[in-house]
């Protein structure tokens, strides 16, 4: 175990401090805040002019803004696996919500807790088994949890606390004002603000800060929320914050559009009770829930960064705000993500530390399995060979001549989606595949201009991201354009073929 404290250390990383005084080079600690199913364009910084997120737009104005950072699966538990592990989803093997991690490979938790770091989590892990117990096991010292999902409400310490604090714990965290008020948000909660999830996390994450401030090692905290992941429920004010707003909806689609698009992305798009067709007003409250949730989520990580600051750990601490994919909220047709569109997999990222990480807008490609490594590299601690992400550490610390740009990012998923709690009938069957598609494990590759999504044998999806940023018209059938497609899955199958180099081939003989 090493020793390292928050004031010194030695380190195998000396070149990022080479330059820095004695009060910089010293450990940093991590606020890394996740927020679950998170738009791009849903935070002033990156151009939206409607939405109020003023305590993000300073911390972005002061950070590394990642304006094409994108996920390795636009889905909740692969995702995050690969954000911990630095390692894509066919090489942790986590594909779906709710299955265990059995390999061998250590996470971010693990590895900051080796390197010296007191490490905690408040909120959302969406491991499995989803107990306290299990997150300890993979590197936590400290857990608060709480899923969100009613399947883990029984593992849940935000229910334990509410169960025990809120008078009206017998209604249910998710329920909603019936009726609605006359001409009001029907998505307003029953609970007051205090007893819901949102500020449970928000409170717990203030509580283990201070603990941790309090000690005389660096931390490694994760703060993770629920929201804006649907349900849409939100407590007043919030509920009301954009009833005056006029905020643009997607583009209205019908099934025809929908039965043009490859069978696997048809399946998602139409199963269950599709909602393509939904009234235009009932999709206005979703979207004033959603910004709504998006100013309260900013007010609380607005509260925690000011009692960094008056902790006086600011300085010494790399903060990160991010989420584990985007929401279509019914672009194309779908709500939620599962699917490679813009809005699912390309996501806001931020990641400051003052003086050591030169704020502004950064349009390289990166990708969440860069972060492991960077975050690794700026702590001066090793980065394992397992890893496969790319450190964008000396991108941001200033050193752009050590650092080579990605050509393309890549993503999975199984589509479409297994529903593993048997509720649509979903179930992955080998030799058949899902719900008539025989082979579901879908590809992404993308560049700065062009997306292509392999769908074996069902053909794929080609959009010119430049020329239509709303990928609307699917060049992949067009001949004009078999050179790019050729070209993409060439990238593709480089990119299979070399993802696990490092796992496969042995640096020695062992004789």
């Amino acid at each position: 175990m090493s020793t390292f404290t928050r004031r010194g250390f030695v380190g195998a990383g000396a070149g990022l401090a080479a330059t820095a005084s004695p009060a910089q080079a010293s450990i940093p600690s991590v606020l890394f805040f996740m927020l679950d199913q998170w738009r791009f364009d849903c935070l002033g910084a990156n151009g939206n002019p409607l939405i109020r997120t003023p305590n993000l737009d300073r911390l972005a104005a002061r950070s590394a803004n990642f304006t094409q950072a994108c996920v390795q699966a636009p889905v909740c538990v692969p995702s995050r696996i690969s954000f911990l592990t630095g390692r894509y989803p066919h090489s942790h093997k986590n594909r779906v919500n709710y299955t265990p991690y059995r390999q061998p490979e250590a996470m971010m938790q693990r590895l900051f807790g080796e390197g010296g770091h007191v490490t905690g989590s408040v909120g959302k892990l969406h491991f499995h088994p989803p107990t306290v117990d299990h997150a300890r096991s993979t590197g936590f010292d400290r857990v608060l949890l709480d899923d969100g999902i009613p399947r883990t409400d029984p593992y849940s310490d935000y229910v334990k606390w509410r169960d025990a604090s809120d008078p009206d714990r017998a209604v249910h965290y998710r329920a909603t004002v019936r009726p609605p008020p006359p001409g009001g948000n029907p998505y307003r909660s029953v609970i007051d603000r205090y007893y819901t999830p949102t500020s449970w996390t928000a409170r717990e994450t203030l509580g283990l800060l201070r603990e941790f401030a309090r000690s005389d090692k660096p931390f490694f905290l994760f703060s993770s929320f629920f929201k804006p992941h649907s349900p849409h429920t939100i407590p007043e004010p919030y509920d009301a914050l954009y009833n005056e707003v006029e905020i643009p909806l997607p583009e209205k689609v019908g099934l025809e559009y929908i039965q043009s698009l490859p069978l696997p992305v048809r399946k998602m798009i139409l199963r269950g009770s599709p909602p393509y067709g939904m009234a235009r007003g009932d999709l206005l409250w979703r979207y004033r829930s959603y910004y709504g949730d998006v100013t309260w989520l900013d007010e609380e990580i607005g509260q925690i960064l000011a009692e960094l600051d008056r902790l006086g750990l600011t300085s010494e601490t790399i903060i990160i705000v991010t989420t584990d994919h985007g929401d279509q909220m019914l672009e194309h047709g779908l709500f939620g993500k599962n699917v490679f569109f813009e809005d699912s997999v390309r996501i806001p990222l931020l990641v400051s530390w003052p003086d050591r990480i030169r704020p502004g807008v950064y349009s390289e490609l990166v990708e969440t399995v860069d972060l492991l490594p960077s975050l690794l590299e700026l702590c001066q601690l090793p980065v394992p060979d397992s890893v496969q992400g790319t450190s964008f550490a000396p991108l941001v610390a200033g050193n752009r001549s050590d650092y080579t740009s990605k050509e393309a990012q890549f993503a999975e998923n199984i589509m479409p989606e297994v529903i593993t709690n048997g509720d649509e009938g979903y179930f992955f069957v080998p030799g058949k595949g899902i719900a008539g598609v025989r082979h579901p494990d879908a590809k992404m590759v993308r560049t700065s201009r062009w997306k292509l999504n392999h769908y074996v044998g069902h053909g794929g999806e080609l959009y010119d991201l430049r020329n239509d940023p709303r990928e609307r018209r699917n060049l992949y059938g067009d001949p004009r354009h078999r050179g790019t497609v050729s070209e993409l899955k060439g990238l593709l199958l480089d990119w299979l073929v070399t993802a696990d180099e490092s796992d496969q081939i042995a640096r020695r003989w062992l004789i």
